[in-house]
């Protein structure tokens, strides 16, 4: 699933035409975190921290890609399948599924980035709660917390996708370059300090100011509505 999941991230980043992304699961389990035969085989230290910074890398990238993403959660999120959930721009649950920080009971911590950026997503406050406990966030606790933006009214396959596609369409409205240049500026706002992010978002505006989607829009209305 790793290796799987690195080759999608490098279609994806090379996806000129692309504005938004849907991750979800299937069988009705969004991700169950590593295979624990796999880990077993892979129990000494420099292996798993190999495969700590392969993820971090993987997740990492996932997230800065230019494009508006969606964790889909059907059913449960566990342990790296949760880490997964927090490398997306937002989470939407459906009806009885869960997200959990299982790495407690397992003698870890979250390796892959999840902690880092749990936090950042709902506060060191909650996020100590969340990992230190280890219990499962139910969907109406994790839109409490602002770790999912709602809750789904289909818990089936088809219809939840269905549902997670028109929601994600509000945001993808428009030209892929701008919706990845939406994109790329928040990333700098987020990651960069000021003066770095500053400079990222005037050479984005350079690369938007006077091209296709500009020019249209100028040409189609005079003034905002």
């Amino acid at each position: 699933m790793m290796l799987e999941l690195q080759e999608r991230v490098t279609e994806l980043e090379n996806w000129k035409d692309g504005k938004g992304l849907i991750i979800c699961g299937a069988g009705n389990t969004f991700c169950s975190g590593s295979d624990l035969n796999a880990v077993k085989a892979i129990s000494n230290s420099q292996d798993g921290m190999n495969m700590c910074m392969f993820m971090q890398n993987t997740l990492t990238r996932l997230m800065r890609l230019p494009l508006i993403s969606i964790a889909l959660i059907q059913g449960k999120a566990l342990g790296g399948g949760a880490e997964l959930t927090t490398a997306c721009d937002f989470r939407l649950m459906t009806p009885g599924s869960e997200i959990r920080f299982v790495h407690k009971h397992m003698g870890l911590v979250p390796g892959w980035g999840g902690a880092t950026r749990l936090v950042r997503i709902i506060g060191s406050r909650a996020a100590l709660q969340l990992l230190s406990r280890a219990h499962g966030v139910d969907p109406e606790r994790a839109l409490h917390l602002g770790l999912s933006e709602g809750t789904l009214s289909s818990s089936d396959e088809t219809g939840s996708l269905e549902e997670a596609r028109a929601w994600l369409s509000q945001y993808t409205e428009g030209p892929a370059s701008v919706i990845q240049a939406v994109k790329k500026v928040v990333t700098a706002g987020r990651e960069l300090p000021l003066e770095a992010a500053l400079r990222t978002e005037k050479d984005v505006f350079g690369t938007v100011w006077g091209g296709p989607a500009n020019l249209e829009a100028l040409t189609r209305r005079q003034k905002h509505k």
